[in-house]
């Protein structure tokens, strides 16, 4: 996918090569990993707030420290007043996205919205609509798409170097959740929505197959599991889930996504299987893609010299030296930055439009599962 953006900054004039204003909404983990990619793309972070409105002067204080930002805001509607924003991450709790990322397109500021997008299909749907009409720049961190690696498979993937593609495997596995006093606000269904393993990271496993493969999921058979009832009332969202489906040009394949499988801690992995050659991505071990042939296998590094260039346009370090999930994310909001500004032809970008997408599977996977796994289809 390539895309393309307009030169408007948040208050209709042209940017240029401005620096770009950014606001957080949320001051936890994720608020900073955006607030320091924000920075490390050349973005000022001049304000936060925690998105609980109504917070205490220490407390707006406390949420401007944890994520380095110029000034801290007591509630969402007073820093959109105030700080003269060019675009805004959304870093909350999964139930309060739609209305904070609505909020900021309709103030006329370009979106960084954490996933899931919404966390029902009709408000993701309002918002891709919301983006278009406001001409903002609306976009979702599936950061991995940033890997060069990944998109080395996907380079080779598109040259067809696999033959024909007949099945994939793969899984997202995660343990923040195995033990039974493991909590979070996620596992809320008010708060994290009615899927949660899934919408929080098979979202993201889903999202990359389709990018580096070029097809669509669509059609699935799923199960999910309450591993823990954490609440003791039987309202948990699911740890767990697994997937079968069948893709638009007939390939197959198996999905397990756990935050309850103990030792891994964000095992993301996917295996591309053809006549020719298969292709193995581990996010774990994200410096090589394994190669795979009747003759013989192999693996390739991450080497700036040896890689496609759609990859090695994200090698910020020299072979050897290790890159990670910090680098894709910054490799993220850094493409982000570059759409805004439209200084560059953007390859990639996950948009709103990728959010609505991940936001249909899960919405399918949810269907299927309460069904007894009937076979459903993802809408195109």
């Amino acid at each position: 996918m390539t895309v393309t953006h307009g030169t408007l900054a948040a208050g209709g004039g042209q940017l240029g090569a401005r620096t770009l204003r950014t606001a957080v909404v949320g001051a936890g983990f994720m608020g900073w990993v955006h607030a320091e990619s924000a920075r490390r793309a050349g973005g000022r972070v001049v304000g936060v707030t925690s998105g609980k409105p109504g917070k205490a002067a220490d407390a707006v204080a406390a949420a401007a420290a944890a994520v380095g930002a110029d000034r801290g805001y007591p509630d969402l509607e007073s820093m959109l007043a105030d700080a003269a924003i060019d675009v805004l991450h959304v870093c909350t709790p999964n139930s309060s996205h739609a209305e904070i990322a609505g909020k900021a397109l309709a103030a006329g500021v370009h979106v960084v919205c954490e996933k899931p997008l919404a966390t029902d299909v009709a408000d993701a749907a309002t918002l891709v609509t919301a983006a278009a009409g406001a001409g903002r720049v609306a976009a979702v961190p599936f950061v991995y798409r940033f890997h060069p690696m990944v998109r080395e498979m996907r380079a080779r993937l598109a040259a067809g170097q696999a033959g024909i593609v007949s099945t994939v495997i793969g899984g997202y596995l995660q343990d923040w959740l195995a033990g039974s006093a493991d909590r979070d606000w996620r596992v809320d269904p008010a708060l994290g929505g009615p899927s949660r393993a899934f919408a929080d990271i098979g979202s993201h496993w889903c999202d990359l197959f389709e990018f580096v493969s070029g097809d669509r999921i669509a059609r699935l058979s799923a199960q999910t599991v309450v591993v823990r009832d954490r609440g003791g009332s039987g309202e948990s969202n699911e740890d767990l889930a697994t997937v079968q489906f069948a893709t638009a040009s007939g390939v197959v394949g198996v999905l397990v996504v756990s935050q309850v499988a103990a030792g891994r801690k964000n095992r993301l992995h996917l295996e591309v299987s053809g006549t020719d050659a298969s292709f193995g991505f581990d996010q774990e071990d994200p410096e090589r893609l394994w190669v795979g042939a009747r003759e013989g296998n192999r693996v390739l590094m991450r080497d700036p010299d040896t890689l496609s260039p759609g990859a090695a346009r994200y090698t910020r370090l020299p072979a050897g030296h290790a890159q990670g999930y910090q680098d894709c994310f910054d490799a993220f909001v850094a493409d982000t930055h570059s759409a805004i500004r439209g200084e560059d032809l953007v390859d990639g970008l996950p948009t709103f439009a990728d959010g609505l997408r991940a936001v249909r599977i899960t919405d399918a996977v949810l269907r299927s599962a309460a069904s007894g796994g009937a076979w459903t289809e993802v809408p195109a």
